[in-house]
């Protein structure tokens, strides 16, 4: 069986909200439907949180449909640590190309928006399983442990104990759906005055300013630009954003460290925090994240 890690696939051109709908086809407690419209905030979002199984498929394939019922079922057994988002490839073919889906079914993970590619086509329930045993894996090592919050809605009722969103984010969240990543910046840059120690608005935080930076951004020009001028701040710095979008996390955290190591003053301090802000991003858990903060420190002292 392969497994695949965070793979060069950048997801933040998603950010924008579309207009496309697509109906449930598969029923299940933490089975949703995702769509170019609710990408950003159903499944990227989401990611930050816990861990979402994007499960593509056509209504063209009753294999693909079918299969859904089986991920549904599978993916409720596990009790809310992860939710499957499922896209119909027919009306949100931006998803489809981001993710450069050849064929359906196709089965991709999210941890804290970066893509893990699990498989293409059909698997028996018991390799399903296996797949998602390993994702979760993945996601812990990346510090990412977060369970959603019951049911999809129009599922079941939520019973009067059931843990509901916390409101404190209702106006971010809300932003943040509408495609005003400014706004939800700014909301969730007040929350966390007002709670300086809270781990989840940081991480919220971080994540929705790295999605800002990243989706208008071209990764072709960007590391052309990048590499035509290497003193240019603001071209490193949104080369490093888009490696983490994409996955490329060490080498990020690589070229960030360089940069500390012959800059000084103010924009030594400017790429410190960066870093600081991306190792947020990717989460305290990896192992990638230790290893260059000891980098980080020697480079400063």
């Amino acid at each position: 069986m392969t497994f695949s890690r965070p793979g060069a696939v950048d997801l933040s051109a998603l950010a924008q909200p579309a207009g496309a709908q697509a109906s449930t086809r598969a029923a299940g407690a933490y089975v949703v439907d995702v769509t170019e419209q609710n990408f950003q905030a159903d499944a990227l979002e989401a990611s930050m949180q816990h861990v979402v199984v994007l499960s593509l498929w056509s209504p063209r394939s009753p294999q693909s449909q079918t299969f859904n019922e089986l991920l549904a079922k599978v993916t409720t057994s596990y009790e809310g640590r992860l939710t499957l988002a499922q896209v119909d490839v027919d009306t949100n073919p931006a998803i489809a190309q981001a993710l450069g889906a050849q064929g359906v079914p196709l089965v991709v993970g999210l941890v804290k928006g970066q893509p893990v590619p699990l498989f293409q086509g059909t698997a028996d329930e018991a390799d399903v399983r296996q797949y998602f045993d390993q994702l979760l894996t993945v996601a812990e090592q990346a510090g990412l442990t977060g369970r959603a919050q019951g049911p999809a809605a129009g599922e079941a009722e939520v019973a009067d104990d059931e843990p509901v969103d916390d409101p404190r984010f209702a106006a971010a969240d809300a932003a943040f759906a509408s495609g005003d990543v400014d706004a939800a910046v700014a909301e969730y840059e007040k929350l966390l005055n007002q709670h300086p120690g809270d781990t989840e608005i940081a991480e919220r935080l971080a994540g929705v300013r790295l999605m800002g930076r990243t989706k208008d951004a071209d990764l072709a020009a960007a590391r052309a630009a990048a590499a035509d001028a290497p003193d240019d701040l603001d071209a490193q710095l949104l080369v490093a954003d888009l490696d983490i979008s994409g996955g490329h996390v060490q080498d990020a955290f690589d070229r960030l460290i360089e940069l500390v190591k012959r800059l000084d003053g103010d924009d030594r301090e400017r790429v410190r925090e960066r870093l600081l802000e991306l190792f947020t991003v990717v989460g305290a858990g990896d192992s990638r994240v230790a290893t260059a903060r000891r980098a980080l420190a020697t480079a400063l002292f």
